[in-house]
């Protein structure tokens, strides 16, 4: 972690009087899952993934709506500080009673989430003030949660990818969900699925053949150019996430948004970079803007 990102977590962890405790001042760590041995690629096979091991992503967060059937989720999202959850806007595109939400923290399996997952209503719903559901625009919100949260080995903090980290440089990145684990599925996976991308050159990805020109500057890309593997229905708001170059330390990079189906060729997923909108995530969460003085 930079020094800019330690200063950041040290103003997080004055301003919230105390309820960091139990998180400290790091992010991006997985203390269930050693980084040092690498993934078996073989089990990447969310769309062409694998069960994740417990506590494998431990900022990831399921979000419910009571009315829905059987595992109430709709959206993921990434948990960014003990009160802050990052997420997609148009999640909540039809939810008209944000107070009806469960934000669940901690779980790996929904139906079993198991001693160490924590449970959390939405205090306020933010949307970017500039989002658009016709083109899927600045499509990302953080929710304000009732209480604070308490970090375990199950619950840590994600880093979010600041302007001084040079994504299109990072090479292990993985997605992980509780989504549709096919096209044509109708039911949100059970058990949290993980599964290896690429990131993909954003001209590429907008090129004739491919999303033709849809994207914007505030998009990433991920998947594969021959499909098999991506996000589908359900992921919407989880992380994309890339490991540093230099620690064992992961770093959320960006947020799925849409794409056409899911894990077609030419048709990878389609993510809001979270780096592009780090300032903004900060002045939401009443921080200091990047690479300002305090």
């Amino acid at each position: 972690m930079n020094w800019l990102s330690l200063l950041i977590l040290l103003t997080m962890a004055g301003l919230s009087h105390g309820t960091w405790d139990s998180c400290g001042w790091t992010c991006g760590l997985r203390p269930m899952v050693s980084d040092s041995i690498p993934h078996d690629d073989s089990m990447t096979r969310v769309v062409g993934g694998a069960d994740a091991k417990t506590g494998a992503w431990p900022w990831m967060v399921s979000i419910q709506h009571p009315w829905l059937p059987r595992l109430k989720h709709f959206c993921g999202g990434s948990l960014v500080s003990a009160e802050w959850v990052l997420t997609a806007a148009h999640c909540f595109n039809r939810i008209e009673e944000i107070g009806i939400l469960d934000v669940v923290i901690g779980a790996t399996q929904l139906t079993q989430p198991g001693p160490g997952a924590q449970v959390r209503k939405i205090k306020k719903l933010f949307r970017h003030e500039k989002y658009k559901r016709s083109d899927k625009s600045n499509d990302i919100a953080l929710l304000e949660l009732n209480e604070p949260v308490q970090c375990s080995p199950y619950i840590q903090l994600a880093c979010v990818a600041d302007p001084t980290i040079r994504v299109s440089e990072l090479q292990n990145c993985w997605v992980a969900g509780w989504g549709l684990t096919s096209e044509e599925g109708e039911d949100s996976s059970d058990h949290l699925q993980e599964a290896k991308v690429q990131l993909i050159d954003l001209q590429l990805c907008n090129s004739t053949g491919w999303n033709a020109g849809k994207l914007h500057t505030h998009n990433l890309c991920a998947g594969y150019p021959e499909g098999g593997i991506g996000t589908c229905k359900g992921d919407s708001g989880g992380p994309l996430m890339c490991q540093d170059n230099n620690a064992d330390s992961w770093w959320v990079v960006g947020i799925p948004s849409w794409g056409y189906g899911c894990a077609r060729a030419k048709r990878p997923g389609v993510f809001t970079s979270t780096q592009h909108f780090y300032d903004w995530i900060l002045a939401q969460m009443g921080l200091s803007p990047f690479g300002s003085a305090s």
